[in-house]
């Protein structure tokens, strides 16, 4: 297998425990497009969130990020945002992995992170060193797991199944 660098660069975006799916993707948007549904992304945690993110950013939340209904639409809606990687004590199971699947890099930290909100920073998904630039201190956090690397790497399930089978092309 080829070795895979994937990094993100970004401004920090810092929120607390227990976010759940429908603050990311709020159920009452919930039949507007996929693109439209983004548009209100974390809305009640951060009114500007959706708005002023950049692609390449960065999440930072505790724990429990992503729990709630198991709507895809809520890693969905942050990658359309352009959320470089989710970074959090914990996630729910069926987030983290909806994350993976549409190619978000979410890994976790058993230490202290210390970031504020717009704070520079810059992830290597593989390797699990978080750098806050701002502040030039280094953290490690848990890597995302070397067989999944690629899933995200391809930008998520469907084109890394895809790109296994050419003829299907």
């Amino acid at each position: 297998m080829t070795e895979v660098q994937i990094a993100s660069e970004g401004r920090a975006w810092v929120f607390g425990d227990n976010i759940d799916t429908d603050l990311i993707a709020p159920g009452v948007h919930m039949k507007l497009s996929p693109p439209e549904l983004a548009a209100h992304c974390l809305e009640a945690v951060n009114p500007r969130f959706a708005a002023e993110v950049q692609p390449g950013d960065i999440l930072f939340a505790g724990k429990g990020f992503g729990i709630g209904s198991s709507r895809e639409h809520a890693a969905v809606s942050l990658k359309l945002l352009g959320i470089g990687a989710i970074v959090a004590t914990s996630f729910a199971r069926i987030f983290w992995r909806n994350a993976v699947n549409v190619g978000l890099p979410a890994l976790t930290s058993g230490e202290q992170i210390y970031v504020e909100n717009g704070d520079r920073v810059a992830l290597d998904i593989v390797t699990g060193e978080l750098v806050n630039l701002t502040t030039d201190r280094v953290f490690r956090l848990e890597s995302l797991p070397q067989h999944l690397v690629p899933i995200v790497a391809a930008g998520g399930l469907l084109p890394y199944l895809k790109a296994q089978q050419p003829w299907r092309r």
